[in-house]
């Protein structure tokens, strides 16, 4: 009889060392395939659909991992193997670590509008010039869209709003040429009143295109700013957030 016990018990140990490395494999599986989707679309070795079903089965894979672990975790409490419920532990903390940044992502585009083109100036929005043919040849439009953006803009973020400094025009320019370098963009063009320049976000590559436009006031100067994305029916937030970045940056650079 106690080797019977002795033999269910090990087979036990068995099953739960299975679950255990059945949860850590998923876990493992999941971070691979969220973590390359990126770089494997930046790198240009899948395309863009290809990158999100890779994301998606990464959070499949995830699922499965917590899965797993609650299993695991249950298991191991009822039998009191305490090893593998401290697999299980670990398991669903990394899950859930792994799993945040496109959760809030995911909740951070149900807030927004489904919009890509931000400015600070609604009305005469600045013009792409320099990069307009790189912008026509991306599925985005080149012009500004109109109305319909503006207004959701308004509405999602009022904050974006155009700077006005009391310096000289070229004290501004000289200014906003360091925070664009000092922001690692690529300069395509500058005026006596504008920069051209193009950002390419970390993780995806994708290129948004940005125009900062001088206009001369009668105590100072107005520093307005659009922000466009080449891709994208929403940018989820990223281009506001770079024209406010942008901005606070050059005001503390002027001060």
């Amino acid at each position: 009889m106690a080797k019977e016990r002795s033999e269910r018990s090990l087979q036990g140990g068995v099953w739960l060392t299975l679950l255990a490395w059945l949860s850590v494999i998923a876990l493992i599986a999941s971070a691979l395939l969220m973590a390359g989707a990126g770089p494997a679309y930046r790198w240009e070795l899948i395309g863009l659909g290809d990158a999100f079903n890779l994301m998606r089965n990464g959070v499949y894979a995830a699922i499965a991992a917590v899965a797993i672990s609650v299993l695991l975790l249950l298991v191991s409490a009822f039998t009191r193997r305490f090893g593998t419920g401290v697999v299980a532990i670990i398991v669903l903390a990394a899950t859930a670590a792994l799993l945040y940044m496109p959760w809030q992502q995911w909740q951070l585009a149900q807030q927004v509008p489904a919009i890509h083109d931000i400015t600070t100036d609604m009305q005469s929005p600045p013009t792409f010039v320099a990069l307009r043919d790189a912008r026509e040849a991306a599925p985005n439009a080149v012009d500004y869209p109109g109305e319909s953006t503006a207004r959701q803009q308004q509405n999602a973020y009022p904050n974006v709003q155009p700077l006005q400094v009391a310096a000289p025009k070229a004290t501004v320019l000289a200014a906003a040429q360091a925070e664009v370098e000092a922001s690692g963009w690529q300069i395509a063009a500058i005026t006596e009143n504008t920069i051209e320049a193009t950002a390419t976000t970390r993780w995806f590559g994708f290129e948004d295109d940005v125009i900062i436009r001088l206009t001369e006031l009668q105590n100072g100067v107005q520093v307005d700013m659009r922000s466009a994305s080449r891709l994208g029916t929403s940018d989820v937030g990223t281009n506001a957030q770079r024209i406010k970045t942008f901005l606070n940056g050059l005001r503390e650079r002027l001060e």
